[in-house]
């Protein structure tokens, strides 16, 4: 029996957001631990936080004294520990789809618009936000036409990105749409993603992991 889970978490990190998700799909209960991104210069760069993390990069799980980095890893160790209900599919061949979709957003989308990404362009570049939202704009609808294209009539494609049920790929998809939206990027071009993330948001999973609904957003 594993010990209360610890997310260490930002309520608009992209990255957290697809670990909430995924706790929530597997209705684990689970505290946050909330790293502020901005905060005098960044909460992740502080020396007790690089303790937990070297890279300054949120999210971590821990669980009990285990200490799991990366996104991607966590979810897989999710699913690992607690199997039920799965995040990955019975067939090799459709979990390593379901690994590409997801590998799709969060090694080859996410980067170019993290934080950090976007800090050194106006810290090292001077570049101004509205061109910071142009290059992130840009990567996004690169990825999302690639996203669209796999699984747009593809038999494998059903209420999610592959079949029935919700995994890893819908985990990472949701939130970088949500990024998309922020930084109002034109999404009419993706409908088969829309249709995926109608669907997601119906669940209450999906729902209780929202930014907006975490400790640490800001209240109005």
């Amino acid at each position: 029996m594993s010990e209360m889970l610890t997310l260490y978490s930002y309520w608009r990190s992209s990255a957290a957001y697809r670990v909430r998700i995924a706790l929530h799909l597997k209705g684990l209960a689970y505290a946050q631990h909330p790293i502020h991104l901005l905060n005098e210069g960044g909460e992740q760069r502080l020396p007790e936080y690089r303790v937990v993390n070297p890279q300054a990069l949120v999210p971590v799980l821990m669980d009990g004294e285990r200490i799991i980095r990366q996104s991607l890893a966590i979810l897989e160790y999710l699913d690992e520990s607690f199997p039920s209900p799965t995040l990955l599919p019975a067939l090799a061949r459709d979990r390593a789809r379901v690994r590409g979709l997801a590998q799709l957003v969060a090694c080859d989308i996410h980067p170019l618009n993290n934080l950090r990404v976007l800090q050194y362009l106006e810290r090292e570049w001077s570049m101004e936000q509205p061109a910071r939202e142009v290059w992130a704009r840009h990567w996004i609808a690169e990825g999302f036409a690639a996203f669209e294209a796999l699984v747009r009539d593809n038999p494998s494609t059903g209420d999610y990105c592959e079949g029935e049920m919700p995994t890893i790929a819908d985990c990472c998809l949701i939130p970088q749409l949500y990024n998309a939206r922020r930084l109002q990027l034109d999404l009419d071009p993706y409908p088969t993603l829309l249709r995926i993330e109608r669907n997601c948001l119906d669940l209450p999973a999906f729902q209780q992991a929202a930014p907006e609904r975490q400790p640490d957003a800001p209240r109005a």
